[in-house]
């Protein structure tokens, strides 16, 4: 399985400004590709491992459609897809905005073996649970420092 990131081309690239809060903060394209057959859905999750609290998690969605192979820039999610509460306490796009220090933001990409993830689904639990019914992910590294 593969992910792609727009204009990012390798694991460690740097985010361009457009997709931060030092600029417009919308949500980057996402394209996937390569996935098992048998996949009945797929799951995104983008965390930022080096927030001064732990894990920040910046964009979490579920229940995308196994017939979607992309996520546009800007929005919004495909039909069907669910976009669970993150740490901002939003169920959206957290543009990338760190306090201090350069980032790592990682994109996740999951193929899972069901089409609808169960509704008690949340930030807290979403990794195990997903994790639980993935057969296979795709993981994209960027970086971002601010100026």
């Amino acid at each position: 399985m593969k992910i792609f990131v727009n204009h990012l081309k390798e694991d460690n690239d740097l985010i361009p400004a457009k997709y931060t809060c030092d600029a417009d903060g919308i949500s980057p394209e996402i394209k996937w590709q390569d996935y098992p057959e048998v996949t009945k859905s797929f799951a995104l999750s983008i965390i930022d491992p080096d927030a001064v609290g732990g894990a920040y998690l910046h964009w979490l969605i579920c229940d995308i459609p196994v017939d979607t192979s992309a996520i546009c820039e800007g929005g919004p999610i495909p039909e069907g897809a669910v976009e669970i509460i993150n740490t901002s306490g939003k169920a959206s796009y957290v543009p990338a905005c760190p306090p201090s220090g350069k980032h790592r933001y990682i994109f996740t990409i999951y193929a899972l073996n069901i089409e609808k993830v169960d509704d008690s689904l949340d930030m807290d639990n979403f990794i195990d649970t997903i994790h639980r019914y993935a057969i296979d992910k795709a993981v994209f590294t960027a970086l971002y420092q601010r100026s």
